[in-house]
């Protein structure tokens, strides 16, 4: 079964920066297609990114494009989410999850495509 797990959250000043980790067990992550979701503090959870499975082609919401930027190690079975230029807006649990498969260019990051989920870390942008 995969699993995954987030980490790299805390604190922040606005216009810091973040790496995000999602690190997989139990399988190799590179034949999944893995999404960045959010959960800001009495919000829906919402979909900030993705990156296709077995390539490096990425995608983003508008309200991170140029900002954020996903990769991923398939050495290291991880993939990452760098965010620069951080807003309190950005504020949020943070959750990597998987999709088993190729998404394509035009697919619109939908949460209940994504079977494995990790627990989530915190980001919190403040002064």
């Amino acid at each position: 079964q995969l699993q995954l797990v987030e980490s790299g959250g805390g604190l922040v000043q606005p216009g810091g920066s973040l790496r995000l980790s999602c690190a997989a067990s139990g399988f190799p992550l590179e034949g999944y297609a893995i999404g960045w979701f959010r959960q800001a503090p009495g919000k829906e959870r919402e979909g900030v990114g993705w990156i296709e499975s077995g390539r490096t082609s990425t995608y983003y919401t508008d309200s991170v494009k140029g900002r954020f930027t996903i990769s991923r190690d398939n050495a290291k079975n991880t993939v990452f989410l760098q965010m620069n230029s951080l807003k309190p807006e950005d504020t949020a649990v943070y959750y990597c999850a998987a999709h088993w498969g190729f998404l394509g260019s035009s697919y619109y990051l939908t949460q209940s495509d994504f079977s494995s989920w990790g627990q989530g870390t915190q980001v919190t942008v403040s002064s």
